[in-house]
């Protein structure tokens, strides 16, 4: 499928370089449903799992994404999202990690974000393509979506530089400043100018909850031990309808065998739920689709 786009770019000169097999980016938090598209199959994602070059990540409903580039680098994704790694790489340039990366997001919002620690000890060349712009990054911070109606781009720290299609870039240098390009049906609206303008804090706060995993919601993380048992059930097709409807419906479930052989249960399992709280947020939001309440557990 091909994406309309705004890239984003940083890139930094490299000397001798190494490659190595740590993976260039993992899934650190699921808000979910969310799914992961890979080789023509399609299934939820879970905290921890590995990403891969030509992996499509999509999100539901009220769903929220972290993921973490190898340097250190954070990519958030907001509700109803589609995010297409079109290339992923990394190499160890003199005791330093080097990644390079094509993201596109097609649709929703998303959030790019390089703490203070991985400046020092990582170089990045990533693209991240959105909708109609272009964005050339040399900041450490940016926040974009891509919506029916319009593409945003907010420099959030740093500096980059912003073009839509074939039109001049546009540099931009001092926070909370955004550029807006207007659409009709999807694609650019050539009747409409993109326009550069400031960001209040308040507004500012409104587009970085669409990407941020807030509590109470349900969401798993990685290395967290609670867990959600959705169904518990001696017959083995039961506990497997469950299964196979929580996982289409994009909740990461697990099944189980529990029990000796003679009082063999199937117990279908949504783990990695760092406290009970979340457990239990998670349970609440299961019950209409199970019809009954989960139980939760460590």
């Amino acid at each position: 499928m091909k994406m309309p786009l705004l890239a984003a770019s940083l890139a930094l000169g490299f000397a001798s370089v190494t490659a190595i097999a740590a993976p260039t980016a993992v899934v650190e938090g699921v808000q979910m449903p969310a799914w992961v598209e890979r080789g023509g199959t399609r299934e939820p994602l879970s905290p921890g799992m590995e990403l891969r070059a030509a992996d499509k990540i999509s999100t539901g409903a009220n769903a929220r994404i972290l993921l973490r580039m190898a340097e250190g680098s954070q990519v958030k994704l907001g509700e109803n999202a589609l995010l297409a790694l079109d290339s992923l790489g990394q190499r160890q340039e003199n005791k330093q990690t080097y990644v390079q990366a094509a993201l596109a997001i097609a649709r929703g919002a998303f959030r790019f974000t390089t703490d203070a620690r991985a400046k020092l000890t990582s170089r990045r060349e990533v693209d991240i393509r959105v909708a109609t712009v272009t964005a050339g990054i040399r900041g450490t911070d940016l926040w974009g979506k891509s919506a029916d109606d319009r593409d945003i781009v907010c420099l959030i720290e740093g500096a980059i530089s912003v073009q839509r299609d074939s039109e001049a870039p546009v540099a931009m240098n001092q926070a909370l400043q955004f550029y807006i390009a207007p659409k009709a049906g999807g694609q650019r609206d050539a009747s409409r100018a993109a326009s550069l303008a400031a960001v209040s804090p308040q507004q500012l706060q409104q587009w970085a909850a669409e990407t941020e995993i807030a509590a109470g919601q349900g969401a798993a993380r990685r290395g967290g031990r609670w867990k959600v048992i959705a169904a518990a059930s001696a017959n083995q097709n039961e506990s497997l309808a469950v299964y196979d409807r929580l996982r289409a419906e994009g909740f990461a479930a697990s099944i189980f065998p529990t029990g000796a052989a003679e009082s063999r249960s199937y117990e279908v399992r949504i783990g990695g739920l760092p406290n009970k709280a979340e457990a239990d947020a998670l349970a609440g939001r299961l019950e209409p689709l199970l019809g009954a309440r989960p139980r939760t557990a460590m």
